[in-house]
């Protein structure tokens, strides 16, 4: 029975084993460093020039001229991308009291919980997204289909994430600003700031790097900006996405008139980069076409085909060959206008005149046209880069409808409007795909994905990660009693997903709209210290039921559930069945129980053959339930995979 790491794997180490397989002569032995005892350090890494030689190619190294884009600590915010973490996901089924440190101050208020629990596919995780990114990153790789963010513009006036690059972890916690239970800090980005382009860089660097690993091969980012930073986040995205995975660099025309205050020119654009995971996998659906579109299409000859529009038989510039003279029903002859040919050569001509694809109008008089038929044309329409705010809405619109949801209040400054996001759905987005979107906010991405289900029945599923960040005293939505941006948030998809079932009540399949959601909390793991270095304990005293109990002693059987599934790359949103002690996901496919067992439990257990079957460490009511454990599923379920905490 083996015992499983509850932490996120190194995926340094994970990329140098993967080499070393490959190329095993390019690994090497070298110093890194000297211990207490002026011992050298020696570990294993790989030799560069012979790698350059396996590759047959050049390797570019030292002070060699070469195109790069960089900045201080970039290695840095390579090496927290891949680092591990021992940290959980714990769920919230209810309301709690929870507690966020502002500086000295601590500020009380209650964590709304969850919305149908137990039956919805949709997530909402608080919690530095870097970390929460770093839990997802098992169980979710290749698994999510669009990504949605909208981070700190960086404009000298927002907040930023800092990242602990250098500090001690004691000296990082009690510098000023403020962290939660966690440690998840914010720390003002003003302008005058030495590092101001680098504190950002290094803030979304690491985040792209892990979420590109979670989109599917089929998969694209989408990332609202503006001028402050969109030549770097470019730069960044082409490295991390390649720049063969462009898609686009879209204008979104978020406001519809000027502002007289600005002394040379007023912004009215946001850009929104587009990436894709592989170019050539993306499919683009296309914008539906609209009912104006469409209404100009009719069906004068009753066509069995259906209604068609006419298009210009003539084209330019002249192709000598496509000139000649073409009889019409009446009798009349006619010729392409000067400088131009007909689109079609003569032999291809008479097959569309025998298949009545030639339209001389309705007296059989008119210059000869083609009939282009509804059926047949791409029913979805290719974007333009431009988009207007007549089509998505502007930060006014998306104001509004906040407002109308919070009581007049909207809470949120220039919030992004729902059908901006619902564009980003439609385009790339198929029914059933999951969206993430790992600087949520106000949580219009869930809005947005909500709504498109109501419209067409879909099943698309959300993930919303947010850092709990305090709202200021003399806000309107502190007053309101939202001491923090996830309560808003929450609160913004509960009640939109309210608004979406009245204004659909009468639309057949409208109960099966999920409008759910599970709220997960990041903290720490749910293991003691012990069970990661337990070499740090052997010559300590120490109470022996508390070392062998390894679990911190609040943890709960979901918690400890959850961090299970996290480890096992089953999804956060699986279905959840208690039956007693025993803990069922999906049916039967992990089966795990954290009370006392024995030996008849065990037997009830293994002949029901899950796919995984977790216990705790402590569970084993006495030795002789350890002992018969493997011998009873090797009776009943050899198969079953076995896992103890």
């Amino acid at each position: 029975m083996e015992r499983m790491k509850m932490k996120t794997p190194n995926l340094a180490d994970s990329n140098f084993a993967t080499l070393a397989a490959m190329f095993p002569n390019a690994v090497t032995e070298t110093i890194t460093g000297y211990d207490e005892n002026g011992v050298p350090i020696i570990e294993r890494a790989i030799d560069a020039d012979v790698l350059a030689q396996e590759i047959n190619t050049r390797v570019v190294s030292g002070k060699e001229e070469r195109y790069q884009f960089t900045w201080p600590d970039k290695k840095k915010s390579i090496l927290l991308a891949n680092a591990p973490i021992a940290a959980s996901l714990r769920p919230v089924r209810g309301d709690e009291p929870a507690v966020i440190k502002d500086g000295d101050k601590e500020v009380t208020y209650t964590r709304t919980g969850s919305v149908n629990f137990d039956d919805t596919e949709n997530l909402y995780i608080e919690g530095d997204n870097l970390d929460v990114l770093k839990l997802l990153r098992e169980t979710y790789l290749n698994r999510v289909k669009m990504i949605y963010i909208d981070p700190p513009y960086n404009t000298g006036k927002d907040f930023v994430y800092e990242d602990d690059f250098a500090e001690e972890a004691v000296e990082f916690m009690h510098r000023d600003r403020q962290y939660d239970e966690q440690g998840n800090r914010l720390t003002p980005n003003l302008d005058r700031n030495g590092r101001f382009h680098t504190d950002w860089l290094n803030m979304m660097y690491p985040r792209l790097r892990i979420a590109r690993d979670l989109l599917t091969d089929d998969g694209v980012i989408f990332i609202s900006i503006d001028d402050s930073e969109v030549d770097n986040l470019k730069k960044i995205c082409s490295e991390v996405f390649s720049q063969s995975n462009f898609i686009a660099q879209i204008i979104w025309e978020r406001a519809y008139s000027p502002v007289n205050l600005k002394k040379h020119f007023s912004e009215s654009h946001d850009y929104i980069l587009c990436y894709a995971k592989n170019y050539e996998q993306l499919v683009c659906n296309g914008l539906q076409r609209s009912v104006e579109a469409n209404d100009r299409y009719s069906n004068p000859d009753n066509d069995k085909r259906g209604v068609w529009k006419s298009s210009d038989l003539s084209v330019g510039p002249a192709v000598q060959s496509n000139i000649y003279e073409i009889t019409t029903p009446s009798g009349r002859t006619v010729m392409p206008p000067s400088g131009y040919s007909w689109r079609l050569n003569k032999d291809k001509f008479k097959e569309f005149l025998r298949d009545n694809r030639i339209w001389f109008g309705s007296d059989g008089n008119n210059v000869p046209s083609i009939k282009r038929f509804l059926s047949e044309v791409k029913q979805g329409v290719t974007p333009t880069t431009i988009w207007k705010y007549q089509d998505v809405g502007h930060s006014q619109k998306a104001s509004q409808d906040l407002k109308s949801l919070f009581d007049d209040n909207a809470y949120f400054t220039y919030p992004k409007p729902v059908g901006l996001i619902k564009r980003m759905i439609e385009l790339y987005a198929k029914s059933d795909s999951l969206i993430l979107d790992f600087f949520s906010g106000s949580a219009t991405t869930a809005h947005a994905a909500m709504q498109i289900n109501a419209e067409d029945g879909g099943k698309r599923k959300f993930i919303m990660v947010q850092l709990p960040e305090i709202c200021a005293e003399d806000s309107e939505a502190y007053k309101a009693g939202y001491k923090n941006i996830c309560e808003i948030g929450k609160e913004r998809i509960r009640r939109a997903g309210k608004k979406i079932m009245e204004e659909n009540k009468d639309k057949p399949g409208i109960e099966n709209l999920d409008i759910g959601f599970r709220v997960l909390k990041l903290d720490s793991s749910n293991m003691k210290d012990v069970y990661y270095t337990p070499e740090k304990y052997a010559q300590i005293n120490f109470d022996l039921e508390g070392f062998m109990d390894n679990i911190k002693p609040d943890r709960t059987e979901e918690d400890l559930l959850f961090q299970v599934m996290l480890d096992l790359g089953i999804p956060l949103s699986a279905k959840i069945t208690r039956e007693g002690n025993i803990l069922y996901v999906n049916d039967n496919y992990l089966i795990a129980c954290f009370g006392k067992v024995d030996t008849a439990l065990i037997t009830e257990i293994a002949k029901k053959k899950p796919y995984y079957a977790v216990f705790r460490d402590s569970s084993f009511s006495d030795d002789s339930a350890m002992i018969n454990f493997e011998q009873v599923f090797s009776t009943y379920s050899p198969t079953t995979i076995r896992r103890v905490l």
